[in-house]
């Protein structure tokens, strides 16, 4: 499937949930971006990927949930996880929970 739309011109993500043991085999499938759940550090999904392949995720979804000290701390984790290398795509690490309030901000 990813093959099937590469000529067209847009990146192609791929993305599931509780697949931390598979990163490899999906980064192998023909994505640019693979996506990372919660689950997994940053740092450990980059080695399971490999290099030249953008990672997006991957705060837990939970976390629009909590006080904003919570929400500042955990995306601070996960941005020092990503380490400042390219190729990362902040996000929650799977969709949005129905119950988070569209106003969670950190601020």
């Amino acid at each position: 499937m990813l093959e099937g739309v590469a000529d067209l011109g847009v990146p192609r993500i791929h993305f599931g949930v509780g697949t931390g043991e598979l990163l490899g085999l999906m980064s192998e499938a023909g994505a640019d971006v693979v996506g990372v759940d919660w689950r997994v550090p940053l740092s450990v999904a980059r080695g399971r990927i490999g290099a030249g392949k953008a990672v997006q995720g991957n705060l837990d979804p939970l976390s629009a949930l909590r006080r904003s000290a919570i929400v500042i701390e955990e995306t601070t984790r996960v941005l020092l996880d990503a380490g400042g290398r390219p190729g990362h795509i902040f996000n929650l690490g799977h969709g949005v929970l129905p119950e988070t309030d569209p106003g969670c901000s950190p601020g």
